[in-house]
C-alpha cells in the first residue's frame, strides 16, 4: 500500500520578512520597560507574533493585483461595488456599510440601536463588543452553554448559545433587550465553533421576541469549517452553501475583514435593513467617512473583496484549521494544559491549571505571557481578567470563568517549525511553573484596559 501523503500549505512563499531573536537578557529588560504588558512591545523584539490574527494575514498574489485597481473615487468608488457583490454572493445581504475595522462597525450598529441601561446578550462578548456595550452604558449579558467553561470538555461546539437561558432572558428582560448577538467562532471561549442547530434556534428565539439577530462574523468561514466537520448533514456541503446558510438565518452582521477575509485593514457592517442601511451610512459619515469608502481606500476595498472569496476555498481552511491543531496537539504532547478542543484560530493555554498558585486578583494568564516571551520571544495575548475589566457597579475586577493565555496564529505566515518552537517553549515554561510569581495592576483606563495596562510583579 503506497504511503499517504501529508498534508502541505496550499500556497508557494514568494516574499519574506526576516526576524531576529533578541537575547533573553534583552528580552527581560524590554518586557519590564514595557510596564509588563505585551502591547507595550516593539514588533522589531518579538521573534514570533501571537498577539493577534487581526491584520496579520499574509495577502495573496490575487489580493495585491486587486490592490492596483484601486479607485481614488471619494465616492462611488467601483470597488466598493465589488466589495458590495462580494458580501450579497458569500453572506446574501445586500446592503453594505464599509469601515475602517471591526470594531468601528460594532460602534455604528450599537449607537443606533442600544439606548442607555439596555442589555444586549450574546454568547460570550469580546473585548470590543463588550466595550462599545459599556461605553453606550448597556449590559453585556453572556449566555453560553456551560461546557464552554470545561477547558478538558471535547464538545464539538463550546461556542453555542444557551437558548434556554435565551428565552428566559428575553422573556424577563424583552421590553429592554434591543437584538440579540452571535459571535461566531466564540473568540472568549477559546476559539471555539457555533452548530449551525445552535444559530437556527438562537434565530428562532430572536423572530419569537421580535428582536433582531446579529451575527459577530469576523470569523465566519472557520465556524462553516468546522460545521462542515462536525455536524451532520454538512458532510457534503461546500463551505460557501454553508456560509449562506448561516447567514440566512441572522438579520444582519459586522465584520472584522482583519480576520477571515484575509487583509491587514477593514471592515463592515452589513444588514438586510435599508432603514439601518440608510442611518449608518449617514452616521459613517461622521466617524469613519462617505458610504462608498468608509474610512478605507479603494484598494482596501477590494482586497477585501476577493479575500472574502479566497477565504472559503476548503484547502485553504484544511491547512488553517490543521496548523492550529498541529500546535495544540504539541502542546499536550508536553503535558501543558489547554483549551481542549483546539478552536479555529488560537491555542489557548489555560492559565488556571498551568499556574494553580496565582490567583485570578494576580492576573495569572498575564504572568504567563510575560514569561512566554521571555523564555522564547514568542508573544501572545491575555484572554482573562485584565482583559475582562471591572464590573461597572462594583468597580471589583470582573472575574471571567475562564483564565487563558491565547497563542493567535496568523493566517499564511508562520510555518509548523514555528509552531514546533512555540510548542517547546511553553513545555520549557511549563516546567518551571512554581517559579512564576503573580502581577499586580498599577495603571488602568476605564474601558479595554488591557491594551495600556501596566504592571508589576508581586
Amino acid at each position: 500500500m503506497p504511503r499517504p501523503l501529508p498534508q502541505a500549505e496550499p500556497f508557494r512563499i514568494k516574499v519574506v520578512e526576516p526576524v531576529t531573536m533578541i537575547s533573553r537578557e534583552e528580552r527581560r529588560q524590554k518586557i519590564e520597560a514595557a510596564g509588563l504588558n505585551l502591547f507595550g512591545l516593539k514588533s522589531t523584539e518579538v521573534y514570533i507574533d501571537l498577539l493577534t490574527d487581526s491584520g496579520t494575514s499574509a495577502m495573496s498574489d490575487n489580493q495585491w493585483a486587486g490592490m492596483m485597481l484601486g479607485d481614488e473615487a471619494y465616492a462611488g468608488s467601483k470597488n466598493y461595488f465589488n466589495l458590495q457583490a462580494a458580501v450579497a454572493d458569500i453572506m446574501g445581504f445586500p446592503f453594505v456599510v464599509p469601515t475602517h475595522q471591526g470594531r468601528a462597525a460594532e460602534n455604528l450598529l450599537l449607537s443606533l440601536r442600544l439606548k442607555p441601561g439596555q442589555y444586549v446578550p450574546n454568547n460570550m462578548h469580546f473585548d470590543t463588543t463588550k466595550g462599545h456595550v459599556l461605553h453606550k452604558q448597556g449590559i453585556p449579558v453572556d449566555l453560553v452553554i456551560e461546557e464552554a467553561y470545561d477547558p478538558t470538555s471535547n464538545h464539538p461546539f463550546k461556542g453555542d448559545m444557551d437558548v434556554d437561558k435565551l428565552d428566559d432572558f428575553l422573556l424577563k428582560n424583552g421590553d429592554n433587550t434591543p437584538m440579540v448577538l452571535l459571535t461566531v467562532t466564540c473568540n472568549s471561549g477559546g476559539g471555539q465553533p457555533v452548530s449551525m442547530a445552535n444559530i437556527k434556534a438562537v434565530a428562532e428565539v430572536a423572530r419569537k421576541y421580535g428582536k433582531p439577530f446579529y451575527i459577530d462574523a469576523c470569523r465566519f468561514a472557520e465556524n462553516a469549517y468546522f460545521i462542515k466537520q462536525r455536524e451532520d448533514g454538512y458532510q457534503d456541503k461546500d463551505i460557501v452553501d454553508i456560509t449562506r446558510e448561516m447567514f440566512a438565518l441572522a438579520d444582519g452582521c459586522t465584520m472584522s475583514a482583519k480576520k477571515d477575509a484575509l487583509v491587514n485593514i477593514g471592515g463592515f457592517l452589513a444588514t438586510r435593513d435599508a432603514a439601518l442601511h440608510q442611518e449608518a451610512g449617514a452616521l459613517g459619515v461622521l466617524f469613519e467617512g462617505f458610504p462608498t469608502y468608509g474610512g478605507l481606500a479603494g484598494r482596501d476595498m477590494e482586497a477585501i473583496a476577493r479575500g472574502l472569496r479566497e477565504v472559503v476555498n476548503e484547502d485553504y481552511l484544511a491547512y488553517r484549521i490543521g496548523q492550529v491543531k498541529y500546535l495544540a496537539d504539541q502542546l499536550l504532547s508536553f503535558g501543558v494544559p489547554i483549551i481542549e478542543p483546539a478552536g479555529g484560530h488560537a491555542v489557548y493555554l489555560d492559565a488556571t491549571r498551568f499556574l494553580p498558585h496565582i490567583p485570578q486578583s494576580q492576573f495569572p494568564a498575564q504572568a504567563l505571557g510575560v514569561e512566554l516571551y521571555v523564555e522564547g520571544g514568542v508573544r501572545g495575548v491575555e484572554i482573562g481578567t485584565a482583559l475582562a475589566g471591572r464590573n461597572p457597579q462594583t468597580g471589583d475586577h470582573d472575574y471571567p470563568k475562564l483564565e487563558m493565555l491565547r497563542l493567535t496564529i496568523p493566517r499564511r505566515v508562520y510555518t509548523n517549525r514555528h509552531m514546533d518552537v512555540i510548542a517547546v517553549a511553553c513545555a520549557n515554561v511549563y516546567e518551571r511553573r512554581e517559579e512564576i510569581r503573580g502581577l499586580e495592576m498599577i495603571y488602568e483606563t476605564p474601558i479595554l484596559r488591557h491594551f495600556t495596562a501596566k504592571f508589576r510583579r508581586k
